[in-house]
């Protein structure tokens, strides 16, 4: 009975979940007895190693998959919207704005019958038409229906369209750009539960900034499969790991979860050597006594529960270990490229213009942009791979390495592994190459497979074994991260820091930027704009020349409207102003106050917005604590324990559920004195 009253408090307000789940691939086991709930307000992180299952998890909760064993659990009036890689398959004439305005499925409807009753109503009046009429135009403005293509154009734009890309065919634009098409459709959509599978792949540094200032207030639950680790901080307040076939739920961002791990495989440590300690005792007492008459049946009783007790792992991380040492043959001159007036057009699109730049000895240069500035392009002409007008200047001694985004670029098809790395000239022989790509998780056969059937991340781990066995002192790196989870990205940042060459790479991934890169370069108006700092100094330094542009900007309105204002004082007669003196008089006095009195309610608004948001935090925080502790089956041996923790609970529930709509209301508050 405490089970069902225990599972009805946590199903009360879920939207989905897997409740004892356990899902096989023929022999192998993807997730086994896997309980989750998802509850509105969620944003959780789905993480794991590649190959682990989470795409897999993600089917399972939209219905694609059945599970072998237990349930997918999920409200009647959930709605779920799933932006994954199989959609590309999707394929069509139309435009994208009209693909993306296929969210409004309902809202196209209606307007198609306001057309027609519309048109029958001209020919003559019938009175049951004409309320039929009447009650589709309500409906229309209850769904804002008026406004959808507004609202589709602002996503787009948000995603990286430009206005003339939104009348364009569907079928003419690129995969990467489908997928935003369809990220597009999805959030406007606005399903009850967003399931993202690496959305930031396909995204550019600002479309993803876009994309996290919508989903932060997005008001559904959304699970995100993501290797991105800034992506995930400032997305999500809980991380679900899958991990040797178990999910490990942990109350907060990836940074916590990052520490809250360590935290939990030290207790679980602990808990194993002291199991084990007493294990060994209890063997010895069995060892002792289980020869001797007047102890033999005891040490039976001993052996006969040593032989039920639930043993403790020994905490280990088990994870693919790719080893990665870039060293460099020879050392390069001061200069390693010098750019003179580099321009490049394709058709009427300017990429760079009379464009100069210089690459030292040590640099590790971050190249920044949105998609279509040209960053690739520019690494190609710098690499000899692009046809381009001006100067490329190369300097003493430097050898470099490509490694290209699209894997096909670089990687014979027809080759197998082991003869892709002899063909990149490294002089090493079969077996020192069998060594290396053990070291990128190619051991045995594996090294015989052909490239045509390598998946994307082995292709990015050969790609990476043949950069770095060409003991290059000069690399060129574009996406280096896609198709690696997040351990390998990690181990690349801390080979690329380590690694004494200089490099230039094109990232969406900021973590990674972060970590590598010591310069950065942009591609703005043509013309290459360096700065000299990591990323995160980048960023700070655009936010300080932001909001000085602003206020550099409102001081300019202020003085322009000062201006005029003299102007109109001065061309008026003396009568006229006699006339109009007091009532202007009097309009500065009401202005005025009537100013302050807006900035004075927006800043009491502001602080119980503040507050309110703490505490709508600080609530679900305690109510996942909560969640905790019902799900812990100890809490069922002590009634008054169970009671206390089912009211807390409840008491929980209800105000987090009186709090939510008050935060809503001051946050729209806000946006109207903005």
């Amino acid at each position: 009975m405490a089970d069902c009253v225990n599972f009805a408090a946590q199903v009360n307000d879920m939207l989905a979940g897997l409740q004892d789940l356990t899902f096989e691939f023929g022999a192998r086991t993807i997730v086994d007895e896997a309980t989750w709930h998802i509850h509105p307000g969620d944003r959780v992180g789905l993480i794991g190693y590649n190959g682990t299952g989470k795409s897999t998890l993600l089917k399972l909760l939209a219905g694609e998959y059945q599970p072998s064993k237990g349930t997918v659990e999920r409200s009647r009036s959930t709605t779920i919207g799933y932006l994954h890689q199989d959609l590309l398959s999707f394929d069509t004439d139309e435009s994208i704005l009209q693909v993306a305005m296929g969210a409004f499925e309902r809202v196209l409807f209606i307007q198609k019958e306001i057309e027609r009753i519309g048109a029958e109503l001209e020919k003559g009046e019938d009175e049951k038409k004409l309320i039929q009429y009447t009650d589709l135009l309500h409906e229309m403005d209850v769904l804002d229906g008026y406004n959808i293509d507004h609202k589709t154009e602002d996503v787009l734009h948000g995603l990286g369209f430009s206005q003339a890309d939104l009348s364009r065919p569907y079928k003419e634009f690129s995969g990467g750009w489908r997928m935003r098409v369809l990220l597009a459709k999805m959030i406007l959509m606005q399903p009850d539960l967003l399931m993202l599978d690496e959305p930031t792949n396909h995204l550019d540094l600002p479309s993803i900034e876009w994309l996290e200032k919508y989903l932060i207030h997005y008001q559904g639950a959304v699970v995100i499969v993501s290797h991105d680790k800034f992506f995930l901080d400032r997305m999500v307040n809980k991380i679900v790991e899958l991990y040797q076939r178990k999910l490990h739920i942990y109350s907060g961002n990836y940074s916590f979860y990052e520490k809250e791990k360590l935290v939990r495989l030290e207790l679980q440590q602990r808990a194993f050597e002291n199991q084990q300690d007493f294990i060994r005792q209890q063997e010895r007492f069995i060892e002792r006594f289980k020869a001797k008459a007047s102890k033999a049946a005891q040490a039976q009783s001993v052996q006969k529960r040593l032989d039920k007790i639930e043993r403790v792992e020994e905490a280990s991380i088990e994870r693919p270990n790719i080893r990665m040492n870039f060293n460099v043959d020879k050392i390069p001159g001061k200069i390693i490229c010098t750019l003179k007036s580099i321009s490049k057009h394709f058709g009427p699109i300017e990429i760079t213009n009379n464009a100069d730049g210089e690459i030292e000895r040590g640099d590790k240069i971050a190249l920044i942009g949105a998609n279509g500035k040209g960053k690739s392009t520019l690494l190609r002409i710098i690499g000899g791979r692009e046809t381009f007008d001006g100067e490329r200047v190369w300097g003493h001694n430097v050898e470099e390495s490509f490694y290209a985004q699209h894997q096909l670029e670089s990687l014979h098809l027809d080759h197998n592994v082991l003869e892709e790395l002899q063909m990149a000239g490294s002089k090493k022989t079969d077996m020192e190459l069998r060594t290396v790509l053990g070291c990128f998780l190619f051991s045995g056969d594996d090294v015989d497979k052909k490239i045509r059937v390598l998946s994307g991340g082995e292709k990015a781990r050969v790609a990476l074994a043949k950069t770095i066995i060409s003991k290059s002192n000069f690399l060129l790196l574009d996406e280096p991260t896609n198709h690696l989870d997040m351990h390998s990205v990690d181990l690349l940042a801390e080979a690329l820091d380590k690694y004494e060459g200089s490099l230039i790479l094109v990232s969406h991934d900021r973590y990674f930027i972060s970590k590598t890169a010591n310069k950065i370069w942009e591609i703005v108006d043509g013309k290459i704009v360096e700065f000299k700092g990591g990323y995160t100094e980048w960023v700070e330094w655009k936010e300080r020349m932001a909001l000085k542009a602003e206020a550099s900007k409102e001081k300019g309105q202020a003085n322009q409207q000062s201006n005029k204002e003299k102007q109109q004082g001065a061309a008026g007669t003396v009568e006229a102003k006699d006339k109009t003196a007091a009532p202007k008089s009097a309009d500065k006095e009401q202005q005025a106050p009537i100013d302050k009195e807006k900035q004075k309610e927006k800043k009491r608004i502001q602080r119980l917005f503040d507050e309110m948001e703490a505490k709508v935090n600080r609530l679900k925080t305690e109510m996942t604590a909560a969640e905790a502790a019902l799900a812990d089956p100890a809490i069922y041996s002590d009634r008054n324990k169970f009671n206390e923790a089912e009211k807390k609970y409840q008491q929980l529930h209800a105000e987090l559920s009186k709090a939510e709509p008050e935060y809503e209301k001051l946050f729209e508050q806000l946006m109207r004195l903005d």
